[in-house]
């Protein structure tokens, strides 16, 4: 492998492990996982409940600590990683603070890491335009749509600019015609900032039309099945669900999943 500062891998997992002791027995969450991540990827990861998705992005995100094997950020442990600010988090709920507006939400990781107010400023007026919120500063989080809410935490989680975004099924409660109108402002926001983004999702359709990259995982111990490079170009409508290549490769997916269900006892 490259070693050179410009091709290092921005995520690299090696023969990664995670087990859980609880009072019921250890609980195998992550067994054996290899995966390489490059800068500027979008890599989604789907499997069935319980599989080990959003263990494995939070132990990217330092929330979860691996008992095997190697996983670097950035060239870093995790922990390292999370010290230097190398990414943000998107949780399944929006997470705002009712008593703030919008933009005061946005600002609270800002004012933990000592941001000066005019930086600040700056930076919620960006992140606001990025995610077309512009004018919806001042309201607070009960007087917007899930969906606008939503918009706003991946604002927050922009707000100091790392390079990573890790996105743990935001729009897994959102009715469909929402979801693909957001799904499409996702794929224009990571053309703009060129991202390296991990997305954790349950759907088929979403995985394939946000990816350059699909991980495919088994129910657990969480394993990886298959790693599918989508062939689709990074300009994608909606419609482009409709060709035999996006059919291709949600097939492709739905067989990995059916394959990893083989190691059921």
């Amino acid at each position: 492998m490259n070693t050179d500062s410009t091709t290092q891998p921005v995520i690299e997992a090696r023969q990664l492990d995670l087990t859980f002791q609880t009072n019921d027995g250890p609980v195998h969450a992550l067994k054996d996982v290899n995966l390489t991540i490059d800068k500027g990827d979008f890599v989604s990861f789907i499997g069935p409940s319980g599989c080990g998705k959003t263990t494995f992005l939070r132990c990217i995100a330092a929330l979860e600590t691996p008992t095997g094997g190697t996983l670097t950020v950035n060239g870093m442990t995790p922990d390292e990683a999370r010290r230097k600010r190398a990414y943000g988090y998107v949780f399944q709920a929006a997470g705002l603070y009712p008593w703030r507006t919008i933009s005061k939400n946005i600002k609270l990781p800002l004012e933990i890491m000592g941001y000066s107010a005019s930086d600040q400023e700056e930076r919620v007026t960006k992140v606001l335009e990025l995610v077309d919120l512009a004018g919806f500063g001042g309201k607070f989080p009960w007087q917007l749509s899930g969906g606008m809410q939503q918009r706003a935490s991946i604002a927050r989680a922009l707000a100091f600019d790392a390079d990573i975004l890790l996105m743990d099924e935001p729009f897994g409660a959102l009715d469909e015609i929402v979801r693909d109108h957001l799904n499409e402002q996702l794929l224009a926001l990571w053309a703009r900032t060129e991202k390296t983004i991990g997305f954790v999702t349950h759907s088929i359709p979403e995985a394939v039309y946000l990816s350059t990259k699909i991980v495919v995982m088994s129910p657990r111990p969480g394993r990886i099945t298959d790693v599918i490079d989508s062939p689709l170009p990074k300009e994608r409508p909606l419609d482009i669900r409709d060709t035999p290549e996006f059919i291709e490769v949600a097939h492709r997916v739905r067989d990995g999943l059916r394959a990893g269900h083989s190691y059921d006892d």
